[in-house]
């Protein structure tokens, strides 16, 4: 199943192909993790403890795993504390599945839940935390939608758009994209998927969000090296050499 809606900034999309149908999310939900943290009024700045235990959404106990972990950064300082900004910084720089975990302790499922409805999302939710299998089982899911994820975007702050310029896994969209684009974004992957969606700023034209979502055989869940990223590319390159006709 592929995925896609493009849009000008803000705008009617121009461009949507199986744009509700809902996807596992993967590590695009970190994005409302992240938007529900800023606006939850909390001091940013306060140090937490760095545990690896969570509880799951069926009431037993959960953890991460390290070597599923695409950041070690955040496991380095277990026993210790980090800031919350510091921890939602890896998550969506880095993509850290603990740091998600631990903001989602901070700020909790209901907070995260208000801004995809704020974002007047129609098809995806994220009611529980990164690797929580037992709530999985029990047929609790994460999903999105290509449309909705524009739609969580297009609902962020400047500050917030400005964070997910850090993201390192350039992959995918970012990499149908000329070297130094700014791209506004987050991605997602394991074993049968493949997820990106981001705010494209050209230099010469107005800015674009696209939103792709795969799920089949081609995604290998490889961080680096993944056919699905690729496909990914190559639809970012596609809607690129468009990019002056998106507003027509």
């Amino acid at each position: 199943m592929l995925s896609v809606v493009v849009a000008s900034w803000r705008r009617d999309p121009v461009v949507l192909r199986n744009a509700e149908v809902a996807h596992d999310a993967a590590s695009t939900m970190k994005v409302a993790v992240l938007a529900a943290l800023y606006r939850s009024g909390m001091d940013l700045d306060v140090a937490v403890p760095v545990v690896n235990r969570f509880r799951s959404v069926t009431g037993a106990t959960y953890g991460n795993s390290r070597a599923a972990d695409s950041d070690p950064l955040p496991w380095d300082r277990l026993g210790r504390t980090a800031t919350v900004r510091w921890l939602a910084g890896r998550m969506v720089t880095h993509s850290s599945n603990l740091a998600t975990n631990l903001c989602l302790e901070q700020v909790g499922h209901e907070a995260v839940a208000r801004v995809w409805q704020r974002a007047g999302v129609t098809g995806s939710a994220s009611p529980r935390g990164i690797e929580d299998y037992a709530g999985r089982a029990a047929g609790v899911h994460n999903r999105v939608t290509a449309l909705d994820l524009v739609r969580l975007l297009e609902s962020l702050k400047p500050e917030l758009l400005r964070l997910l310029e850090g993201n390192v896994h350039r992959v995918d969209l970012a990499a149908g994209l000329p070297p130094g684009t700014r791209l506004s974004g987050k991605n997602g992957w394991f074993p049968g998927l493949r997820h990106s969606v981001g705010v494209v700023h050209p230099p010469d034209a107005a800015p674009y969000t696209l939103a792709v979502c795969y799920t089949g055989p081609l995604a290998s869940g490889d961080d680096t090296d993944d056919p699905a990223a690729r496909l990914l590319a190559r639809i970012s390159a596609g809607v690129w050499r468009r990019r002056h006709l998106l507003t027509r």
